[in-house]
């Protein structure tokens, strides 16, 4: 039993969102020396559910490297990952963080007036010599259809850049969003019941 967790996430959301179901955590943050964009970046004719399960294994196992050499006290270590897929889309299924306004732009067009899957997976190494338990939670999400104006608006925000899909849910793309279908902290981007699922199954003390 631990009353704590680390979380390998610089993620300000999950962390709100550990904070919302009474989860303790220290932060266990990526090293300088340590090569994210080569790990997110996807594989060729990798699918979604694949890839963002990749991911998030990759990074549990640069944390638990990260805390073997730390010299911190052992607790059962967070990862998360998220992505957004666009099924059957020309150009791949998954969307990543855009690289710019024009790669911005270029997804959101994408996305205006169709349904496309966020895909959240949680990984929890809750021994250290065992390996990880991961989930995969996915929600469905209809977007209206949005004018040229709309897109240029939101880029104008800067709220595009860092995440998957180019949009965060808890922002003011909120109001392109007609429809859900799944779980709102899966698509912020930590699965509340499934994390706590796996958090009461190694059983971590919640408040």
């Amino acid at each position: 039993m631990s009353d704590f967790i680390y979380l390998a996430s610089q993620s300000p959301r999950r962390q709100e969102l550990l904070k919302q179901i009474g989860v303790r955590y220290e932060m266990l943050l990526p090293t300088p020396s340590e090569d994210a964009e080569s790990i997110e970046a996807p594989l060729p004719h990798e699918k979604a559910r694949d890839y963002v399960k990749r991911v998030t294994l990759a990074k549990a196992s640069l944390a638990l490297t990260r805390w073997r050499k730390s010299g911190l006290p052992w607790a059962p270590i967070l990862c998360a990952d998220t992505t957004v897929s666009l099924p059957n889309s020309e150009s791949g299924e998954i969307l990543g963080k855009p690289n710019d306004a024009n790669d911005a732009r270029r997804i959101l067009e994408m996305l205006s007036g169709k349904t496309h899957e966020v895909l959240t997976a949680v990984a929890l190494i809750s021994n250290p010599e065992n390996a990880p338990h991961c989930v995969v939670q996915i929600s469905e999400v209809e977007f209206a259809t949005l004018s040229a104006e709309q897109i240029d608006a939101y880029i104008a925000t800067k709220e595009p850049f860092g995440k998957a899909g180019a949009y965060g849910i808890q922002g003011s793309a909120s109001a392109f969003i007609s429809k859900i279908n799944g779980s709102y902290s899966g698509i912020m981007g930590l699965p509340l019941f499934e994390t706590a699922q796996l958090l009461d199954h190694a059983r971590i003390t919640r408040i």
